[in-house]
């Protein structure tokens, strides 16, 4: 090879290499105290206890699931000098593993019911959005879907800033009723369906829902299934299958399914409903929107 094309080709090789997608601005230059959080609930925990007296910061790209997010170098020199580190626990923030976080400015907020952790042993590899593949094997994650749990989460939280901030202390308090308040009306609706779905069964078209199913005694089996995607006919005949033995009249999405998802699954007597397990920012809405509009969709479903 010549010399010339010796000297082109790495540059070659880095303008084919696919560009990573951005991650959200990292720190806004306010002066305020700085607060990284590992997802969306975090992230709306962190603000209503708060207020405006801090800079809450969530960085995971829109179209990535926080949970198998990478962040970049930056990104992790970011949480590594902001001045609390709000994490899920349970195993949620994979790239956590390997960065050297300072365990002075962490916080686990699912540390209080560690001994609750759901293990699962699926195995099955897939991939959405532009993470890659990966797996749902291991500890559950989606911890805050489970409203008592959720609650305990905003009470470390709530724990971790007046520690932190003493001075803000009583007001954190006065707004940790308030956010108490709203977790336990979810959660008090959620029970009251719960009892009236009784044992009926359900499927789900995502593992996520690990932690609701046992809060509100939800008799729930799950697929490897994307909102946007339409099952083929290999997903199709699984799906049968699986409700030979778990005959379902009912599917939880995580977001809005394609239509013509609905109406394969209409055709073999199945209907669907979404319960967004919100984990990175919704579209429209909060957090408390978010959830109150999946218990209204249960709700309605079990009348």
């Amino acid at each position: 090879m010549r010399p010339s094309l010796l000297l082109l080709l790495p540059l070659l090789l880095v303008a084919c290499k696919p560009a990573a997608t951005p991650a959200k601005p990292v720190v806004p230059a306010n002066g305020k105290p700085t607060v990284m959080v590992a997802n969306y609930p975090l992230q709306y925990f962190t603000q209503r206890l708060a207020g405006d007296t801090l800079n809450v910061t969530f960085p995971a790209p829109a179209d990535e699931d926080p949970a198998f997010w990478q962040p970049d170098d930056t990104t992790v020199a970011a949480y590594q000098n902001a001045d609390l580190i709000v994490m899920n626990g349970a195993a949620y923030s994979k790239w956590a593993e390997k960065a050297s976080l300072p365990a002075s400015k962490l916080v686990d907020t699912s540390a209080a019911f560690k001994a609750k952790f759901i293990e699962i042993k699926d195995t099955v590899s897939h991939s959405h959005g532009p993470g890659g593949e990966h797996s749902h094997a291991g500890t559950a994650f989606t911890t805050w879907v489970d409203f008592q749990q959720a609650q305990q989460q905003a009470q470390a939280i709530r724990e971790a800033l007046q520690k932190k901030w003493p001075a803000l202390a009583p007001q954190v308090s006065k707004n940790f009723e308030s956010l108490e308040k709203d977790l336990q009306a979810l959660d008090a609706r959620l029970e009251k369906v719960g009892k009236r779905i009784a044992a009926a069964p359900l499927v789900a078209s995502h593992p996520v829902y690990h932690y609701l199913a046992r809060r509100y005694g939800l008799n729930l089996q799950s697929v490897l299934w994307e909102p946007e995607v339409v099952p083929d006919d290999k997903a199709m005949t699984e799906l049968k299958s699986l409700l030979v033995s778990h005959p379902a009249r009912w599917m939880l999405w995580e977001g809005d399914p394609a239509a013509k998802s609905v109406a394969k699954l209409d055709a073999i007597g199945l209907k669907s409903l979404v319960f967004d397990p919100c984990g990175n920012v919704p579209e429209k809405g909060d957090f408390l929107s978010v959830m109150n509009t999946n218990v209204e969709a249960l709700e309605k479903a079990f009348p």
